[in-house]
C-alpha cells in the first residue's frame, strides 16, 4: 500500500461520524448476507451429503455419470450464460466490473454439483458455495456503484461466507477472499465486512445443523532445524503435486475442446473416461470428495498410487466440465502425498498429512496465508509454523500456476 493510499486510510478511520455510518452499514449488509449465504450453504450441504450416502448404498448409479454430465452440461450450454465462468467469473467482475453476476448462477451449480457427486465425479464443493455466496452477495450491488469499492467489498464478502460456511473456517474464509483476488495486495478497507459475513455465515450454516468432518492431527513436531529442512522437502514436493493437478486438468479439458466442438458432449466422453478409469482399478475411494480416505491419511501410512490416482480422476472430472469444486481434492492430494512422504522423512504420519492437506492447497490457490490460517484452524496453533513454511515454499514452487485462470498477480 502506498504512503497516499496508508494517509488517506488514516484520515477515514479519524473521521468518526464516517467511521460510524461506515460500520453501521457494512454490520447490517454482512449480517443479512451472512444469514442468506449460511443458510444456502447449510441447504448444499445437507444435500450433498444426502446424495454422497445415497450413491455409496447404491453404487451402481455411477453406471449413469455419462447420462448426468450431459444433462449437465446441456443446462448449462443453453441456460447457463455467464454463469459458465464459474470462479472466475466472480473475479473478473472483482477486477473489471460489468453487470451483476446472474442469480441463477446459485442453483445451477448446486444441482450440477449435486449431479456430480450423486453420480460419483471426482470432485470438490468449495467452488460451489463460493459461486452460491458471490451470486447472493452480489444482488446487493444493485444498490450501489458497480465501479466503486463497495462493489469490490461484496464480492469478496460473498467469497468469504461461502469458503467460511462450507468448511468451517471464518479466519481462514476472510483471508482466501482477500488473497484470492489480487495475489500480494489486500483491499484493507474491505477487511472488517469480509470478517463479519464469513463469522456469520460460518455460526448461520451450525445452527441450521450442519457439522464439519474433524480430522485427528495430535503429533506436534519438534522446532528444530532438521525438521524445518524435513517441511520444506515436502514443501516443495507438495507445490510440484500442485502444479501437476493443475497442469493434468488442464491438458484434458484443452484436448476435450479441440477433440469435441459440442460442449455437452464433453461431459458424457469425460463421464465414460471416468468409469472406464474406475472400473479398470477396480476400487470407488476416488469417487466424490473422498473424505473417508482424507481421514484415513491422518492414521495410516498411504501408497505413493493414492494421491496420483486422485489428481487423475479429478483431472478427468474438472477437465470435462462437471461441476463441483477442486479444493477438497487437493486436500484429498496434500494429505495422502504427506501421509506417503511422512515414513521417509521419519516425522509423524498426522503431522505431515495434515502440513500437505493445505499446503498443496497454498500451491493450486496462490493462498498460502490463509491456508496456513485454515490449518491452525482445523489443527490448532502448535504446529503453526511448519504449516507456514510448507503454505510458502508450495506457493514459491508452483509459481503462477493457478485453478483460477483469471487471478492476478502482482
Amino acid at each position: 500500500m502506498t504512503h497516499t493510499n496508508l494517509k488517506a486510510l488514516h484520515n477515514f478511520y479519524s473521521n468518526k461520524k464516517q467511521l460510524f455510518i461506515y460500520l453501521l452499514k457494512w454490520t447490517l449488509l454482512s449480517l443479512i448476507m451472512g444469514a442468506l449465504i449460511g443458510a444456502a450453504s447449510a441447504l448444499f450441504l445437507y444435500l450433498l451429503h444426502f446424495v454422497t450416502d445415497y450413491r455409496t448404498n447404491h453404487i451402481h448409479i455411477i453406471y449413469l455419470l455419462p447420462l448426468a454430465g450431459l444433462l449437465s452440461g446441456l443446462i448449462y450450454h443453453y441456460y447457463g450464460g455467464k454463469a459458465n465462468l464459474g470462479n472466475n467469473l466472480l473475479i473478473d467482475e472483482y477486477h473489471e466490473p460489468k453487470k451483476v453476476m446472474p442469480l441463477k448462477m446459485a442453483p445451477f451449480v448446486l444441482f450440477g454439483t449435486l449431479l456430480t457427486h450423486l453420480f460419483g465425479g471426482s470432485a470438490g464443493r468449495e467452488g460451489t458455495a463460493i459461486q452460491m455466496g458471490g451470486a447472493i452477495a452480489d444482488q446487493f450491488s444493485r444498490f450501489v456503484n458497480l465501479l466503486s469499492t463497495d462493489r469490490k467489498t461484496i464480492i469478496l464478502m460473498g467469497v468469504s461466507g461461502g469458503f467460511a460456511s462450507v468448511f468451517g473456517t471464518p479466519l481462514a474464509g476472510t483471508l482466501f477472499a482477500l488473497e484470492l483476488m489480487l495475489v500480494g495486495s489486500v483491499l484493507y478497507q474491505s477487511i472488517f465486512p469480509t470478517l463479519m459475513t464469513a463469522l456469520v455465515a460460518h455460526y448461520v450454516c451450525i445452527l441450521l445443523g450442519t457439522t464439519h468432518t474433524t480430522y485427528i492431527q495430535d503429533s506436534i513436531a519438534i522446532f528444530d532445524l532438521i525438521t524445518i529442512i524435513k517441511v520444506i522437502t515436502a514443501g516443495i514436493m507438495f507445490g510440484l503435486a500442485a502444479i501437476l493437478f493443475i497442469k493434468a486438468t488442464d491438458i484434458w479439458a484443452s484436448f476435450l475442446k479441440k477433440s469435441i466442438t459440442y460442449p455437452p458432449l464433453r461431459l458424457f466422453i469425460g463421464g465414460i473416461v471416468f468409469l472406464f478409469g474406475i472400473f479398470l482399478i477396480g476400487d470407488y475411494k476416488y469417487l466424490g470428495l473422498g473424505v473417508p480416505v482424507i481421514e484415513d491419511a491422518f492414521i495410516n501410512h498411504q501408497e505413493s498410487t493414492v494421491f496420483i490416482l486422485k489428481i487423475v480422476f479429478t483431472a478427468i472430472t474438472l477437465g470435462a466440465g462437471f461441476k463441483g469444486g477442486e479444493v477438497t481434492p487437493l486436500f484429498f492430494i496434500g494429505a495422502t502425498l504427506g501421509s506417503f512422504l511422512a515414513v521417509y522423512l521419519n516425522v509423524p504420519v498426522d503431522f505431515l498429512a495434515a502440513v500437505g492437506f493445505v499446503a498443496v492447497f497454498a500451491g493450486a490457490t496462490k493462498t498460502p496465508w490463509a491456508c496456513t490460517l485454515m490449518a491452525i484452524e482445523l489443527f490448532g496453533s502448535e504446529n503453526g509454523v511448519y504449516f507456514a513454511i510448507a503454505c510458502t515454499i508450495a506457493f514459491l514452487i508452483s509459481g503462477k500456476h493457478t485453478i483460477y485462470k483469471s487471478q492476478k498477480f502482482t
